[in-house]
């Protein structure tokens, strides 16, 4: 239960991320532009507004990745496009209100969900300053204002993993086998939040057969039923774009055309064994890298020959492979101002994940440190499982900093479990957080 003291500290620190973001996405406002890492918003936005006027998902000139005039394109969430075409269409084009609307569904979501997770692993305490620095956190605030997914994306995450835990607390709490309408209750509710994440961003596809491990290890076998329909429902969301991709490209694209455009660029060869997050000036464009003797492919096509070709790096060098798989750990987690960026990215990253990071650091150790039950008893090992897994398939394909933003969700909570612990140790502030002496 919540006393009416922590619930008033939620409401205050719920209502500050609304607050900032909205200011943000005012900042931004109706304009459409290129920014430090949201480059992608102007892909988004053109789309959307082609979608709008009549003319399907294309663009009306050659356009990134590497896709044709007026060709068919599956390179962006479906699931974002529909949520700012539909804002476009009934509001008009305004960008601004699209900015707003996610600006304060984010903000009342991410920090709400940091609540119950920190909650639910240690403690309400550390629940509320999880919250509290989501709030803040300056990457989070940015882009919730951007028309991105990475927001919407986060929250998906968030939701699937406290599903997840509160599934198999619930499972371990029961002393009767779970009857059918509860498997189908969970089933469904698991399989929605993982389908509306994977629509969002593909990527964390790869991610589902470690939830699903994680469930049936600390859930045990009961949790195989929720778990068939969990993987029915996503199927389900899945299919109509399958099926949409078939009929437009005439050949199997699963859900995106972005993987082997991904793979190939992150571990061509020009990069040596050290990887270049962004490519440099004198290295060329990305679509210079890409042969000439199948840039006329279709996108669908070209992103499989791509793959192909991706893959064929790593078996012709592995060793090489396993360097630039290490080189591209430092710009995954990189926390200290460069040259290369802008005063905000630099001011950005310092004053969120730099200032955070011992924190982070800290809570992470003495969390396993001080684990009471064994991991497969507690929560706490799906949130070491999701940070491992999600940060190696960045590290063994293409890293940037917004790819980690999905992970700084989760590290928050720990930066915040290490900040309460450190304070307990004050008497006076023991007494302020109404901790146990």
């Amino acid at each position: 239960m919540m006393s009416n003291r922590d619930r008033k500290i939620l409401i205050a620190i719920i209502t500050i991320s609304v607050s900032v973001r909205v200011i943000a996405a005012v900042y931004l406002g109706n304009r459409v532009e290129i920014l430090p890492g949201i480059h992608d918003q102007i892909s988004y936005h053109t789309l959307s507004l082609r979608l709008i006027g009549g003319h399907g998902l294309t663009f009306g000139e050659y356009w990134w990745p590497a896709t044709q005039a007026d060709a068919p394109t599956a390179h962006w969430s479906y699931l974002y496009l529909g949520y700012l075409s539909a804002i476009y269409k009934i509001v008009g084009v305004n960008p601004l209100v699209a900015r707003l609307i996610q600006a304060i569904l984010v903000g009342i979501l991410q920090p709400y969900l940091a609540f119950l997770i920190g909650r639910r692993v240690f403690n309400q305490t550390v629940g509320l300053a999880s919250a509290a620095l989501t709030a803040i956190y300056g990457y989070f605030i940015y882009y919730a204002a951007s028309l991105m997914t990475e927001s919407f994306y986060i929250v998906a995450i968030m939701v699937s993993l406290y599903f997840a835990i509160l599934l198999t607390d619930l499972g371990a709490a029961s002393e009767s086998k779970p009857g059918i309408g509860q498997i189908i209750k969970w089933g469904i509710a698991l399989g929605i939040v993982l389908g509306i994440a994977i629509l969002l961003r593909q990527l964390f596809l790869l991610f589902i057969p470690f939830l699903f491990i994680w469930v049936l290890w600390k859930g045990g076998k009961y949790q195989f039923g929720t778990l068939v329909v969990s993987g029915g429902v996503i199927l389900i969301i899945i299919l109509p774009f399958t099926i949409f991709n078939y009929i437009r490209f005439n050949r199997f694209v699963l859900l995106n055309t972005n993987a082997g455009f991904a793979f190939f660029w992150g571990n061509h060869p020009i990069y040596g064994d050290h990887f270049e997050p962004i490519l440099p000036d004198n290295m060329g464009s990305y679509q210079d890298l890409i042969p000439e003797n199948i840039r006329d492919l279709d996108e669908a096509a070209l992103d499989q020959e791509l793959l192909i070709r991706g893959v064929q790096f790593v078996l012709d060098d592995p060793i090489r492979y396993l360097r630039l798989s290490v080189s591209r750990i430092p710009p995954y987690f990189i926390f200290w101002p460069s040259s290369e960026s802008s005063l905000v990215s630099n001011i950005a990253r310092v004053g969120s994940f730099g200032i955070l990071l011992p924190f982070i650091l800290y809570g992470l150790v003495l969390s396993f440190i001080r684990r009471i039950k064994p991991l497969s008893k507690q929560p706490l090992s799906l949130l070491y499982l999701y940070i491992a897994v999600y940060t190696a398939i960045h590290v063994l394909s293409w890293t940037l900093i917004r790819y980690r933003l999905p992970v700084d969700a989760i590290l928050v909570i720990f930066a915040g479990f290490g900040i309460i612990d450190l304070i307990s140790r004050i008497p006076k502030a023991r007494v302020w957080l109404q901790l146990p002496t």
